[in-house]
């Protein structure tokens, strides 16, 4: 599939058809560019009504359409992010069943839902409201989605981080503490490097230290997990003792609950993550397709009014879609040219440049980048 596909419209006059300068497109295509694909983009009479109408629209459909291809963009790419989290492989985006780049190049105006006798201005409006409120609900459901990720990785960071500001409870057994009416255990963190220091040094630190009692609970590339047992009344004393050595001693209480509690936590946060992830792909999967299909009415609009102000009334013209490879490019445009001096070397003169679409050709030309 491209990535960037052309779509151009030429015009039709004089003793000239639509046919015949398809015939001619596609002929010359294969001939000198053969390697690009070339489709017919089936764009249905729509609702001209006045030129200062389509004026009026022209100023507004650049912006219009950076918005809805914007938002497509933000889908794809949040689907993307989703996919590459959770390892799922997709075997591409569709729009109404059938893959992104079909729908594209065999485009079908949907009259249901956006009838061909509404003013040009009232679908184009229609369509922005339409993407607006799509892009207000991702902005929602990605908040929501995020904030779950933000408390695991807080989570996270207290249970794998360094030991200085980690969580210990899952690091601390019930029978590496004692607690009674007399003793106390603490908790030091020592330096990866001072732990000769502290096992020479500790049991002097303050009076009552239980000899011997010191024992490694867990070490990481910085710091080691030491436990201390001394009489409750000089818990005090240690601590200001093994701040002024450098050793850090962490409040902490022993309680089966609250671990139990902490543990329910994380396993409900892992599947709420887990359930409004899937949720949140498979509402990107369906909102891309809509947007896709608003975003290619929308071109559809975007080519029948510009042609219109470049080429004059009656509508008469071919609309096509092309997806030229990089080194293709001046080629086909070269193509595309010849197709419409020879079509008409004078069509359009006077109502050329009043088109909103800012481009250098004689023909009307646009740009639509899948990514």
């Amino acid at each position: 599939m491209a990535n960037k596909y052309w779509v151009v419209s030429l015009p039709v006059q004089n003793n000239n058809s639509s046919s015949s300068i398809w015939n001619q497109l596609q002929q010359n295509i294969s001939k000198h560019s053969f390697d690009t694909p070339l489709y017919r983009f089936n764009i249905p009479n729509l609702r001209v009504g006045t030129l200062d109408s389509l004026l009026s629209l022209s100023d507004d459909l650049n912006k219009s359409n950076a918005f809805v291809e914007g938002v497509s963009h933000k889908i794809r790419r949040q689907i993307e992010e989703l996919e590459r989290v959770s390892g799922v492989n997709t075997a591409g985006l569709t729009v109404d069943g059938v893959p992104v780049d079909s729908y594209l190049t065999r485009f079908v105006w949907d009259d249901a839902k956006y009838p061909t006798m509404s003013p040009l201005k009232e679908i184009v409006d229609g369509i922005h409201a339409q993407v607006a409120k799509i892009e207000d609900d991702l902005k929602v459901r990605v908040s929501e989605y995020n904030n779950i990720r933000s408390q695991l990785n807080a989570i996270n960071r207290k249970q794998t981080g360094s030991l200085a500001v980690r969580d210990l409870s899952n690091l601390v057994k019930p029978e590496d503490i004692v607690s009674s009416e007399h003793l106390t255990t603490l908790l030091a963190i020592v330096s990866k490097y001072s732990q000769k220091d502290w096992l020479a040094s500790y049991e002097t630190l303050t009076s009552y230290v239980v000899p011997r009692s010191s024992k490694k609970l867990y070490e990481d590339n910085e710091y080691a997990l030491y436990t201390v047992t001394l009489f409750n009344r000089v818990a005090d004393n240690f601590r200001t003792s093994a701040r002024e050595k450098g050793f850090q001693i962490r409040d902490f209480e022993y309680s089966p609950e609250t671990h139990e509690g902490r543990k329910q936590e994380l396993d409900k946060l892992m599947q709420d993550q887990e359930s409004l992830r899937g949720s949140l792909l498979q509402w990107c999967y369906t909102s891309y397709g809509e947007v896709f299909s608003s975003w290619m009415h929308f071109c559809a609009v975007r080519l029948f009014s510009e042609s219109i102000l470049r080429y004059g009334l009656p509508p008469s013209f071919l609309a096509c879609v092309l997806a030229p490879s990089v080194k293709a490019e001046k080629k086909v445009r070269s193509i595309l040219e010849g197709a419409y001096w020879k079509t008409d070397e004078d069509v359009g003169a006077g109502m050329a440049g009043l088109a909103g679409d800012a481009d250098t050709h004689p023909y009307v030309s646009f740009t639509i980048n899948l990514l």
